[in-house]
């Protein structure tokens, strides 16, 4: 196998990490964990002019028809500068699930605005946010003279509040009886009948409790065959998921990094605290756990591009990502010492994050039960 860039990808990584060094420096992602908005829309215009929410969507939607791993490379360097924004809500839960479940006609509409950074897309699955289960999942859209009728709630939104359209995962009834199956509804946030709340969270980030009383839907906003949707999300989270892994993975980097720099510069009895033993030994084990996230995620985007099952990987990557992250953003702390713990330090910044990551789409109990079931137990 070759572990190199390609010259594309690495010419896109630098781009990437240039640019977001520039555009987003860490004093701009405190101020903008206090702005409503979450996110710069400016930033977000100048990516699209990059071509980033389009990466791999299809050149006939102004994409630039890229690989599944390029757009891990590019996920990998937005997880090591702390890029806040809608970037992950847009693509990874909703224009690829546009891509690939799609009518033409719904990619031809929704595509080129998410290529352009003109909307902002999110997606609405839990109910509980304890629960994985699909099954119980309540949220009803009632079919009723030739429409549907929205109704429900979700929790733990990310970017609800500044979205344009939202994918929503309901059950259609008809009369007062729930189908079986989920479907994955296209709503049109400036449809009256929604109710946006925002959550309080302690990583910065913003979610949002989203409210549906008989929002008006037609057979046009239904994303796939009706009743299939448990199937679709089970794919649309793997790629979301490996998405998240790429996040993580660059934000160790970025961690082991800036504390090796620390490690180098701060002097403790006349020498760098970086020639003591005890330090040396937590950084390579530091290194030894990001260089083994790194391989599983690569290993599984790699994967994710030829078309090959990689749900284990996929799997074995969330696990190790929730916990290497715990563990690099708490050694890098250590590293820091007293100072690592303010809010005002990087190294502070990084590990507020790490809840964030560990739970979405799924906590590491879930994988784990995934890996399990795949080696036969």
């Amino acid at each position: 196998m070759n572990f190199k860039y390609s010259e594309q990808q690495d010419m896109l990584r630098t781009m990437a990490r240039e640019f977001l060094a520039g555009e987003c420096p860490k004093s701009r992602t405190r101020e903008l964990e206090q702005d409503a908005r979450g996110y710069d829309p400016g930033t977000w215009k100048r990516m699209a002019e990059l071509g980033w929410q389009g990466l791999l969507l299809p050149t006939e939607y102004d994409g630039s028809g890229a690989d599944f791993i390029d757009l891990v490379v590019l996920m990998e360097e937005m997880g090591r500068n702390i890029l806040p924004g809608p970037f992950y809500s847009t693509v990874a839960l909703a224009a690829l699930p546009i891509m690939d479940y799609g009518s033409r006609e719904q990619q031809a509409r929704y595509l080129p605005g998410i290529s352009g950074g003109e909307t902002v897309w999110t997606l609405a699955v839990d109910e509980d946010p304890a629960d994985c289960d699909y099954s119980q999942i309540r949220a009803s859209a009632r079919l009723q003279d030739g429409a549907y009728l929205l109704n429900g709630e979700k929790t733990l939104v990310p970017c609800a509040g500044v979205s344009d359209y939202m994918l929503v995962a309901a059950r259609i009834s008809k009369n007062t009886v729930l189908e079986k199956g989920l479907t994955l509804f296209i709503v049109d946030m400036k449809k009256p009948g929604i109710e946006v709340e925002t959550i309080p969270t302690i990583t910065g980030e913003t979610l949002y409790q989203v409210r549906f009383n008989n929002v008006k839907l037609d057979s046009v906003d239904v994303l796939g065959a009706a009743g299939t949707a448990e199937n679709m999300l089970g794919r649309i989270l793997d790629k979301a998921a490996l998405l998240k892994c790429a996040d993580v993975c660059g934000a160790c980097q970025a961690v082991l990094e800036m504390s090796i720099a620390y490690a180098g510069e701060r002097k403790q009895f006349g020498k760098p605290i970086g020639t003591f033993q005890v330090i040396q030994h937590r950084l390579v084990d530091m290194l030894i756990q990001v260089e083994g996230l790194q391989h599983l995620v690569y290993q599984a985007g790699w994967m994710m591009s030829t078309g090959a099952d990689c749900s284990a990987q996929i799997a074995m990557a969330k696990v190790k990502a929730s916990e290497v992250y715990q563990q690099t953003a708490l050694d890098g702390i250590r590293v820091h010492g007293a100072i690592g713990f303010s809010l005002d330090h990087d190294a502070g910044l990084y590990y507020r994050r790490v809840l964030a990551s560990k739970f979405f789409p799924h906590d590491a109990g879930y994988y784990l039960e995934k890996v399990a079931v795949g080696i036969g137990l």
